[in-house]
């Protein structure tokens, strides 16, 4: 049950952080079995959770006391079972929840990858090819379909829950196009248009991920007549003439696949388009656990990094931007304004 304890001694810390595998496990079978949607807004005991996932009450109780120690659910006196303000984000029903964030965190490629850390960190590369053969994202699509799908959601998740803030924050006035470069299923780009009625705007993504962009920018969707959805790989080219290129969150893979988005950003758009860079930073979060832990896992699947402000600005120079502005979107976001020089 939940009770106000005492930290615990430097020995048992460690122990509890060399067992961190059993809380994500932990959290991946509950999400998976839908233990925050089967729990209402009242207690509940065991049995009654048990044959609503249609799971044994024995095990499901050790899997629930387990989170409860995180705070993710809590244990009551009686021995029943309450949500908490953590667990509410694991039902599908919650307006931010972080259900799907929670699976592609714990997808099975995570944990062949995980135990090969100090070989990706002596040799500073990826360890994802010498597992399956091929790079993340093509074994991914191609080998683990149902893991991409937990990724687009995820990523889903993500823009959804960002995209009024970017709106929000960029100021477009004047712009007659944007083109979100790797975005997703196309949040950004709606939330755009609706702040702008009279911009064109253009999703470029993926053809995996661009056949399912939101219905809004698809045919008969209320922006489809200002909306283009281009298929295509951002490292290959981009395919897309725009005043504006928002390219969020999709520069963390290695270095020359970075280089080479930006190069083609740079070719599509010409001198004096403007390019604006958004990224989460590793050295200005109130959530280090989490984006440092996300930045090793970039080195294990594709070789990249989370970025500190300084390494951001060393990629977008070096790929011959010219920086005008950095601010922060919200808590967790950070803008690079660039302009492409003459």
């Amino acid at each position: 049950m939940t009770t106000t304890q005492p930290a615990p001694p430097p020995s048992m810390r460690l122990r509890e952080l060399a067992f961190g595998a059993a809380c994500a496990a932990a959290l991946r079978a509950a999400a998976r079995l839908g233990v925050a949607d089967a729990l209402g807004d009242s207690p509940m005991a065991v049995e009654d959770i048990a044959a609503t996932v249609k799971t044994e009450p024995g095990p499901l109780r050790r899997v629930l006391r387990a989170l409860s120690c995180y705070g993710v659910f809590a244990e009551r006196p009686d021995g029943t079972f309450a949500h908490t303000d953590v667990s509410r984000l694991l039902r599908e029903d919650d307006p931010n929840s972080l259900r799907a964030i929670a699976l592609w965190c714990t997808e099975p490629w995570t944990w062949d990858v995980w135990p090969k850390l100090d070989e990706a960190v002596r040799t500073g590369r990826n360890v994802v090819e010498d597992l399956y053969g091929k790079e993340f994202f093509p074994y991914l699509n191609e080998d683990a379909p149902e893991s991409a799908d937990v990724f687009n959601r995820a990523m889903t998740t993500s823009s959804v829950q960002s995209a009024r803030d970017v709106a929000e924050f960029l100021d477009l006035t004047g712009c007659a196009s944007v083109a979100d470069i790797g975005g997703g299923q196309g949040h950004v780009v709606a939330s755009l248009l609706d702040k702008y009625p009279g911009m064109r705007g253009t999703l470029l993504d993926l053809p995996r991920v661009v056949e399912h962009a939101v219905p809004r920018l698809r045919a008969g969707g209320d922006l489809a007549d200002r909306a283009d959805v281009v298929p295509g790989d951002v490292r290959t080219a981009v395919p897309v003439k725009a005043d504006v290129y928002v390219i969020k969150n999709i520069l963390e893979w290695d270095d020359e696949s970075t280089a080479r988005t930006l190069r083609n950003v740079r070719e599509a758009g010409g001198p004096g388009t403007r390019v604006v860079v958004i990224e989460n930073l590793v050295d200005d979060s109130p959530s280090m656990r989490f984006s440092t832990a996300m930045d090793l896992l970039l080195l294990l699947n594709v070789g990249g990094a989370k970025h500190t402000t300084q390494s951001m600005v060393d990629r977008l120079t070096e790929a011959g931007l010219v920086i005008d502005d950095i601010s922060p979107v919200n808590p967790y976001l950070h803008a690079f304004d660039c302009h492409i020089p003459g």
